[in-house]
């Protein structure tokens, strides 16, 4: 049996998934951001504590095929930017279409239509989330994560990067870097 869940996107998100489960006394085949596979068919009893349990992480069980959908869109992106060591070389379009086996036209009108911005400005927001954590980590130049995540060029990346923050990459770098100083110093 598959349950989706929302607003799950970490590692973290998925132990405590597992050891609600574990609680419950159920039994998971997988457990993926955004979907687990249980064993075992749930009680109503087990749903209910379950999304309770899920409800106080901030976490939620969903039953409505339009949000599970969108979840799923989401999940797929932010696993591709965030958890996968390149981003894939094939358009977003495709890679998404056929990663959750649906027409991408219709998953971008859907998309639009519940979350009120298109897919291609969320993947633009997460591109530019994952850019800044490599800024933050120094473990890459801006040559290397424009192309880990798939820009055509610095400039693009850095164009990209100042319509969504309001700065510039070597700026925020700088700002990240005196934090750290100050951090330190504390």
């Amino acid at each position: 049996m598959k349950l989706y869940i929302k607003y799950m996107v970490s590692l973290r998100c998925k132990l405590f998934v597992k050891n609600e489960l574990e609680k419950l006394g159920l039994h998971y085949i997988s457990v993926e951001l955004g979907m687990i596979e249980i064993k075992e068919d749930i009680s109503e009893s087990q749903k209910q504590e379950f999304k309770s349990n899920l409800a106080i992480s901030g976490l939620e069980l969903m039953d409505d095929n339009r949000s599970i959908l969108i979840d799923k869109i989401k999940n797929v992106i932010i696993e591709m930017i965030h958890y996968s060591d390149e981003v894939p070389k094939v358009n977003y379009s495709d890679y998404i279409a056929q990663k959750l086996n649906y027409d991408y036209t219709y998953l971008s009108n859907l998309f639009s239509e519940v979350k009120g911005i298109t897919i291609q400005h969320f993947i633009i927001k997460h591109k530019i989330e994952r850019a800044k954590e490599l800024i933050l980590y120094n473990e890459l130049n801006l040559t290397e994560i424009a192309y880990k995540l798939n820009y055509s060029s610095v400039a693009h990346l850095s164009n990209q990067f100042k319509k969504v923050t309001g700065h510039t990459p070597s700026f925020y770098k700088k700002i990240g870097q005196k934090r750290k100083l100050n951090l330190e110093n504390l």
